[in-house]
């Protein structure tokens, strides 16, 4: 079967402990139920949670050699999950978080990109892009998650793989992760042409284009190029901001433990309504269904819905969405 979504992009090991009441002070130690290795980073969340939502993917990104990036490969190997574009740097880790939950708080990251930083788009994957283009006439999705996070990807030859995925008849969805501090808008300014859905946080579209209302960060990035801005606003919801359509849309409230993970689920509910050619606002309804059922536990992926479960909760459940513009 040709794929119908690629996901490209970081491939992480998240070490996470289970909710805490306070941070812990120098020196001091804090008991937490549990603490858990689970999979993390935008490309590989995102091909999982596509598993479960029974959309066949090719993954592409790096690990390393060691214990952790076995554990990696061991966790992305789920059906539909093609990993022959994972390769692997010789006497390196994976990026690896530690993800420190507090109660009532957003979730800490502690972090080290690993090997992420040599990740290139190599020519098997510009071939499989441009075989299926030919050979594939339905909706295709490429996602490229963790820009910024990429640094070997923040030249032109990105921008031209974008282009090259745009001219065989894919649609270019692009995430970000912001590290370090330094110029993000001269890094995401070239590939914002080449890109159907560019979609920051709130946060991050702050950082990078340094403005602090959504409408403004949206109108900056289509003017950049930008076909589409959809910037979620954590409890304020999801703002999907077009030349033909602008919207705000609410969230789904379920119960929360952590949020790491709950923007690769959207991601992955977006996508696969994507697929199979719904409405934005449908494509929204079924990442907001997605990113809530991601919060409900600490994994970025154990609790996320499988198709069945969240066909289910959209059946007894709807978003609220107002049109604006």
């Amino acid at each position: 079967m040709k794929p119908r979504c690629i996901c490209s992009g970081i491939l992480f090991a998240d070490v996470a402990c289970w909710p805490i009441d306070h941070l812990p002070v120098a020196g001091e130690m804090i008991e937490t139920e549990r603490i858990e290795l689970n999979l993390g980073g935008c490309a590989s969340n995102v091909a999982l949670d596509l598993s479960k939502l029974e959309v066949p993917v090719i993954l592409s990104g790096y690990v390393g050699d060691d214990a952790f990036s076995d554990f990696i490969l061991k966790a992305v190997a789920a059906p539909g999950v093609e990993t022959s574009l994972v390769g692997r740097v010789p006497n390196a880790g994976p990026g690896t978080a530690m993800h420190i939950n507090v109660q009532g708080q957003d979730r800490r990251f502690v972090c080290t990109t690993g090997a992420n930083d040599d990740y290139t788009i190599d020519n098997g994957l510009r071939g499989i892009v441009v075989e299926t283009g030919k050979s594939e006439p339905k909706t295709k999705v490429l996602y490229l998650g963790g820009f910024l996070m990429l640094r070997s990807l923040e030249n032109e030859a990105t921008a031209q793989f974008l282009r090259l995925a745009r001219e065989n008849g894919w649609k270019t969805v692009l995430d970000v992760v912001p590290y370090g501090k330094r110029n993000y808008w001269d890094a995401v300014r070239p590939l914002l042409p080449y890109v159907d859905i560019f979609m920051p946080n709130d946060t991050e579209a702050e950082l990078i284009c340094g403005k602090k209302d959504s409408i403004e960060q949206a109108k900056c990035f289509l003017e950049a190029g930008a076909k589409t801005a959809l910037i979620t606003q954590g409890e304020k919801g999801t703002l999907y901001y077009s030349d033909d359509l602008k919207f705000q849309a609410d969230i789904f409230r379920t119960e929360f433990v952590s949020g790491a993970g709950s923007g690769d689920a959207f991601a992955a509910g977006l996508i696969a309504a994507m697929l199979e050619d719904l409405s934005p606002e449908e494509c929204i309804t079924w990442g907001s269904a997605l990113g809530a059922s991601c919060v409900r536990g600490v994994s970025t992926t154990g609790s996320v819905f499988t198709r069945r479960e969240a066909t289910e909760f959209l059946k007894e459940n709807r978003l609220a969405i107002k049109t604006f513009g």
